[in-house]
C-alpha cells in the first residue's frame, strides 16, 4: 500500500507541475495574437490544445486506475484482517502471557465462558512498550470468524470498565474513519466488518471506505449560535392601551 501511496504522489506532483508549465507557457506568449488563449484557428494553436488535453487526460485516467489498484489491494487486506480485534485499556504486566490475558477478558468482562486459549489464534502487544501509565493495545486473532463476531458483538458489556474493542483497520481506513469521527462525531460514525459507517446530516446511513465516499457525504448542519434574550420594546401608545385594558378589568 505504501507503494501504491507513493506512485498516487508522483502522479499527482506530475499533474501539478504540467499543469504549471502550461501556465507558464501561456503566459510567455500573451504577447502574441491571443489565438493560444482563445483556441484559435490556426494549426499550432490546435496542435497545442490538443496536446495539453490529452496529457490532462492522459494523467487523470492513470490517478483513477491507481485509485482502482489502491481500493483493491485494500480491500484485499481488509480481507486479511478479518478475524483480528484490538482491545485497549487492558492493564500491562511484565512477561505476561497475552493468550491468557485476553480469555480472561473475554470470560470476565464479557461473559463469554466459553471461549478459551484455544480459540486463540495468535496475539501480542501492539508497539513498543514506552508508557508505564498507558497500556499497549493487544492484536488478537481468533481461530474462527464466528468466535470474533461473537467477541465483537458483544463489547457493549465492557462499557464503564475502561476497556474497549476495536477492528483492526489498514492504514487507509483507520484515516478515513477518524476524518469521518472528526467531521461528523464519534455518536454519528462505527466500523463493522471492516466497513465504515457514517449517519449524515439527511438521517441517511453512508458506508464508505475511501476519502472520495466521505467528501461526498454533505457537509454536516451548522448550529446557529444564539443571541442574548432580548426583551422586545413597546411602544407608548401600547403601554397605555394596556394599562387601559387592565383598569377596566377591575
Amino acid at each position: 500500500m505504501e507503494a501504491v501511496e507513493a506512485v498516487n504522489c508522483t502522479l499527482a506532483e506530475m499533474r501539478a507541475e504540467f499543469r504549471e508549465r502550461m501556465s507558464k507557457f501561456e503566459a510567455g506568449h500573451s504577447s502574441t495574437p491571443s489565438k493560444l488563449a482563445s483556441g484559435g484557428t490556426s494549426g499550432l494553436a490546435q496542435d497545442y490544445w490538443t496536446f495539453k488535453r490529452f496529457m490532462f487526460d492522459a494523467l487523470e485516467c492513470l490517478q483513477r486506475q491507481m485509485e482502482f489498484f489502491a481500493r483493491d489491494m485494500d480491500a484485499q487486506e481488509m480481507r486479511g484482517r478479518r478475524k483480528m480485534l484490538l482491545i485497549h485499556g487492558v492493564p500491562e504486566i511484565p512477561k505476561e502471557n497475552t493468550s491468557l490475558v485476553v480469555t480472561g477478558v473475554i470470560q470476565e468482562k464479557l461473559k463469554m465462558d466459553n471461549i478459551t486459549t484455544s480459540d486463540v489464534r495468535r496475539c501480542h502487544r501492539v508497539g513498543s512498550f514506552t508508557n508505564k501509565t498507558r497500556p499497549r493495545p493487544i492484536l488478537v486473532k481468533m481461530q474462527e470468524v464466528d468466535t470474533r463476531d461473537k467477541v465483537w458483538y458483544n463489547k457493549t458489556q465492557l462499557k464503564g470498565t475502561g476497556i474497549t474493542l476495536s477492528e483492526f483497520l489498514t492504514k487507509t481506513r483507520h484515516q478515513v474513519f477518524m476524518a469521518a469521527r472528526d467531521r461528523f462525531g464519534v455518536s454519528n460514525c462505527w466500523t463493522k466488518q471492516g466497513h465504515i459507517y457514517v449517519l449524515g446530516p439527511d438521517g441517511v446511513r453512508h458506508r464508505i471506505v475511501s476519502h472520495s465516499e466521505l467528501r461526498a457525504i454533505g457537509e454536516p448542519a451548522a448550529v446557529p449560535e444564539r443571541s442574548p434574550a432580548t426583551v422586545p420594546e413597546r411602544s407608548p401608545a401600547a403601554v397605555v392601551r394596556r394599562g387601559k385594558r387592565g383598569a377596566s378589568k377591575k
